[in-house]
């Protein structure tokens, strides 16, 4: 496990968003990594301070964290327009946490609407993967929960869910140990 943070401030909403953008994509290295749990913040006054507190598994990926904006002439307006950008990306996957804001200027009456969400992309069912880097990856997650005892394991069910003989299996396990080291 480990814990992460990213911050960003700036006058500017659309530099907001994008900075935070790029902080939280280096942060989770391109593919993500699994999102245990997430702190998200976000306020607004002169300046826009946006932030995320992530606690995450760097061995298993999907993690994700989007933050959106739209503007409209009332709040109501402005929130719709963020969720029609934020619904599609996590239809199926799995919400750790969001935030919503909404933030009207003083002299243009420009009202804003910011939302952020930490998601987990949906993992693919057993079944569909076909792919030896997948498998082993998938099966290194499960040893680590049972502290790499590989006698816990039910390896005829395994190699009949994967599709794989049970020499496979063994074969995947003694890699996944012997990589453990």
């Amino acid at each position: 496990m480990r814990l992460f943070h990213v911050s960003c401030e700036s006058a500017s909403v659309e530099d907001c968003i994008e900075e935070f953008t790029s902080r939280i994509d280096k942060v989770l290295s391109g593919s993500g990594c699994y999102i245990k749990s997430a702190e998200l913040n976000l306020t607004f006054g002169a300046f826009m301070h946006l932030s995320a507190g992530l606690l995450v598994d760097p061995s298993t990926p999907g993690g994700r964290v989007v933050a959106k904006y739209s503007t409209g002439r009332s709040r109501e307006k402005a929130i719709e327009g963020v969720l029609a950008e934020i619904n599609p990306l996590i239809e199926n996957a799995e919400v750790v946490a969001f935030k919503f804001g909404t933030y009207t200027t003083p002299v243009t009456r420009r009202t804003y609407a910011v939302g952020v969400v930490a998601y987990n992309l949906p993992m693919k069912p057993a079944t569909q993967i076909s792919d030896t880097a997948d498998r082993r990856k998938l099966l290194a997650h499960v040893l680590s929960l049972f502290e790499y005892n590989p006698k816990v394991l039910n390896i005829s069910e395994l190699a009949r869910v994967f599709g794989v003989s049970r020499d496979t299996i063994y074969y995947d396990i003694q890699q996944i140990l012997k990589e453990k080291k």
